[in-house]
């Protein structure tokens, strides 16, 4: 297993969620929500370091069941959407970013719109959702570069010792099948080639197995790693 490691810190949202889908679709589980929401204005979380209240966010998130496929809401209309009831890993990080963000400005309650303005923010291409499928960000390589691109996290990975990465991106058209959209809508599956073979093209670093021990001790709270593949499918597994 290799490691391909970026730092991300949030910068403010200027951006508004789109409203494609209700809210019954698109935002499971608010009592959890609102129970995080209380105790991080009770406990005044938005004064600490976003790290910290990431963290803090992580901890709340522990015993929620690991669920593929959350996104996949609707046949047709793309919307950001949050599930307290199931996540993967990269859902698991976006609400823990996503939540940090949102509290980070003092309310005397937050909402579910709030959060999903955030996750739009980070989610889709430029930040922007405009309800349509490919809008969203699918690899977590290109995830990193948008978000660098506008400036919401700084990328460490060059500054460790790294080397490029040549794996082709092909895994979501090739599993097509396991995409409610994708399924759905075949002329999706030609465009989602296309961004695959742009994405292939990017150049995408991560830091060697036999080096990580070496830089462990620059990790701080907060950080996003992500556990680059050996494989071609994409650049990164976890």
């Amino acid at each position: 297993m290799r490691l391909f490691i970026l730092i991300a810190l949030f910068f403010p949202l200027c951006a508004s969620a789109g409203d494609y889908l209700p809210l019954s679709t698109t935002f499971k589980g608010q009592a959890k929500f609102q129970s995080i929401a209380r105790k991080a204005l009770k406990e005044n979380w938005g004064k600490l370091p976003i790290g910290e209240r990431m963290v803090r966010v992580a901890r709340e998130l522990e015993g929620i069941p690991y669920k593929s496929y959350t996104l996949e809401i609707d046949n047709h209309i793309e919307s950001p959407s949050v599930n307290f009831y199931g996540m993967d890993c990269w859902t698991f990080f976006e609400i823990c970013l996503g939540f940090s963000r949102m509290i980070e400005t003092q309310q005397a309650a937050y909402h579910p719109k709030d959060l999903l303005r955030q996750i739009e923010w980070t989610r889709y291409r430029d930040g922007k959702c405009k309800g349509h499928y490919l809008d969203r960000i699918h690899y977590l390589a290109e995830w990193y570069v948008d978000n660098k691109k506008r400036g919401n996290i700084d990328d460490l990975t060059r500054k460790f010792p790294s080397v490029r990465m040549h794996n082709k991106c092909q895994e979501m058209s090739i599993l097509w099948k396991s995409y409610r959209y994708l399924k759905h809508n075949p002329e999706l599956r030609i465009q989602m080639a296309k961004q695959e073979k742009r994405l292939t093209r990017m150049r995408v670093h991560m830091v060697p197995k036999h080096k990580v021990a070496g830089i462990e001790k620059y990790l701080k709270n907060g950080d996003i790693i992500g556990i680059a593949s050996a494989n071609d499918g994409g650049y990164c597994s976890h």
